[in-house]
């Protein structure tokens, strides 16, 4: 079982940073890709980057350029780095771990973009 704690939403103006973080526990977990997964009111859940164990990312079209996955192996932590924002990323911003079993989803922080 992997549990997965989020930090660092919050209130931000338009082209303001944010840091989200994400920790994973569990005995014994071996995580491959950790993601960050967004929903805005009314719409589905969207992919905003992906990180791999060994370090190879992916990012949604919308967010290259300004946002930046980034992970701790041994913390079994991601973050993401959030820049130059915009009202169109205020969603709720859930992170996710995949193992060689299962997926596990973290409950969620809001971030918004408003002025």
């Amino acid at each position: 079982q992997v549990q997965l704690v989020e930090s660092g939403g919050g209130l931000v103006q338009p082209g303001g940073s944010l840091r989200l973080s994400c920790a994973a526990s569990g005995s014994g977990i071996i995580i491959n890709t950790m993601s960050w997964y967004r929903q805005a009111p009314g719409k589905e859940r969207e992919l905003v980057a992906g990180i791999t164990r060994g370090g190879s990312t992916n990012y949604a079209d919308s967010v290259k350029g300004r946002f930046t996955i980034s992970r701790d192996n041994a913390k079994n932590t991601v973050y993401l780095q959030m820049s130059t924002l915009k009202p169109e990323d205020t969603a709720v911003y859930y992170c996710n771990a995949r193992t060689w079993v299962a997926d596990y989803w973290g409950q969620g922080t809001q971030v918004t973009v408003s002025s």
